[in-house]
């Protein structure tokens, strides 16, 4: 999809009317606005790992040591380190389209997340009832009708994930704080926000 189309479509889920066909209170990652970004990344087929082999070859140097703790199988965590790479890069770019702002969504910060939200299980589920690597919400596969990749798919969990923290970065202008609680449900509270940003540091740093 052109960035400029993709703007378009967050410009209009911005101005739409707030209500929704489900009836959710409000929480994590449930704003209106998502749901036609996430429509458009699921049929977004253009992501692609790595520009080179050099690139690829850097990023899991950086990182597949401290991922081996989590997960034992090579072929996972290169799997989980290619999506975060791609996911990462793909949202950015989606972003392009507003020239006054570029959006900052490094794959190591997708990472922070999943080490917070669920250990890179990619079976992991919540008491809220979030799931996968990045705790998606289950109401989205619902409502977007595809329900059945709602466990153990790395790439779908962490596609949607990447999008909803995308677009939060996006409407708090790269606030990391800000838009890490948005994501959790807690805004106005600095514990979960805090808790990610310091396993960035400390684990996840590029």
């Amino acid at each position: 999809m052109p960035r400029s189309a993709y703007v378009l479509i967050l410009l209009l889920a911005l101005a739409a009317p707030t209500a929704r066909t489900a009836t959710y209170t409000t929480g994590a990652q449930q704003d209106a606005a998502l749901g036609p970004l996430l429509q458009a990344a699921l049929g977004n087929s253009s992501c692609h790992a790595f520009a080179d082999r050099f690139d690829e070859a850097v990023f899991f140097k950086l990182h597949e040591q401290q991922l081996a703790q989590f997960v034992h199988d090579i072929a996972q965590r290169r799997q989980i380190l290619s999506h975060a790479y791609c996911h990462a890069h793909r949202v950015m770019r989606e972003y392009r389209g507003d020239k006054r702002f570029a959006l900052r969504m490094p794959p190591e910060l997708l990472l922070a997340v999943m080490d917070v939200e669920s250990r890179f299980d990619r079976y992991a589920v919540s008491s809220a009832g979030a799931v996968g690597l990045m705790q998606v919400m289950p109401f989205w596969p619902r409502e977007l009708g595809v329900e059945n990749r709602l466990f153990g798919d790395a790439d779908f969990n962490i596609r949607l994930g990447a999008e909803i923290l995308g677009y939060y970065l996006y409407i708090e202008r790269n606030d990391y704080v800000r838009a890490l609680a948005r994501y959790n449900g807690s805004l106005g509270r600095r514990q979960y926000p805090d808790l990610v940003l310091s396993r960035l540091a400390s684990r996840w740093r590029g």
